[in-house]
């Protein structure tokens, strides 16, 4: 070092003060250079450690695959991002206004990225607090389908026609979600009119008969017939059966069929719907 700086024409003056300096700050700075590799090299062991155990405690809880992943790497970040923050402080770097840029910094990218950060959180809260799960049929942002994977960004679904449906999760998590295949049996429902000279008694029977015959209706569910409302044409009745959730629509299009071969078997009407229109002819009189 001292050849060199005589070949660059010094005076001894100057070479012989560059060399004390720098004699001073390897006497002063040769202990904090070693205690900060070891701070570094000890910081990168506890790290792999600190995301190994993070993985290893998720997984025994069997939390979800793509959150512990995430939450094992943040792990190892957080740790190694302390290391850098105390080796600076070691050298008289002062670290608060450190942090202060770091805070700037973050608080600017999520300024930028604040659409992509919400789907984030809405996805991690998706994943905590599961409202439905992989495989489950769900109504979500005017969709209908499986639930195929549930990820950080995004929630996507397979309709019934095997189209592939990817709806962010900022809209999943902030809309009303129906979980149509949540709880283990559903009620089926189908709704008929019948005709107002028919008899009502009659009617209740027949229904019921339709509802009783029905294979795959749950055992000791009872089935229910009611009059639900008075139509323009006709007098409206709700059949009910239960059902396990996974045989729903079959057991939906046997009720559809025993209900209109029966009551067209006892006779009962099943009216059109109809209007009367009115004309008045050039004398003033209405016609019907």
């Amino acid at each position: 070092m001292k050849a060199w700086l005589e070949g660059l024409g010094l005076s001894k003056e100057t070479v012989d003060s560059v060399m004390a300096y720098i004699s001073n700050l390897a006497v002063n700075y040769a202990g904090k250079v070693a205690g900060a590799i070891v701070v570094l090299v000890l910081a990168m062991i506890v790290s792999g450690w600190a995301r190994s155990a993070t993985v290893k405690a998720l997984t025994r809880v069997n939390f979800d695959p793509t959150l512990t992943k995430f939450f094992g790497a943040l792990a190892r970040w957080v740790v190694l991002l302390l290391a850098v923050l105390g080796c600076l402080g070691m050298f008289g770097i002062e670290t608060t206004s450190f942090a202060a840029v770091i805070g700037g910094a973050s608080l600017a990218i999520g300024l930028a990225f604040q659409g992509s950060l919400s789907h984030v959180a809405a996805g991690v809260m998706l994943l905590t607090f599961r409202p439905f799960s992989v495989g489950q049929v769900i109504t979500v942002a005017g969709h209908t389908g499986k639930v195929d994977e549930i990820s950080l960004f995004t929630t996507t679904l397979n309709t019934p026609d095997f189209r592939h449906i990817i709806i962010p999760n900022g809209q999943v998590f902030g809309t009303t979600i129906v979980n149509v295949t949540h709880n283990a049996k559903r009620r089926v429902d189908v709704l008929i009119g019948i005709g107002y000279g028919d008899d009502l008694d009659e009617t209740r029977r027949v229904l019921t008969e339709a509802c009783e015959s029905i294979e795959k209706r749950l055992d000791g569910e009872p089935v229910a017939v009611f009059l639900s409302d008075y139509g323009d044409n006709s007098v409206n009745w709700r059949a009910s059966v239960w059902a396990k959730t996974e045989d729903y629509w079959v057991v939906y299009e046997e009720l559809m069929r025993e209900v209109k071969y029966r009551v067209e078997a006892a006779g009962l009407d099943i009216p059109y719907p109809q209007v009367v229109v009115h004309r008045a002819d050039a004398g003033g009189e209405e016609n019907e």
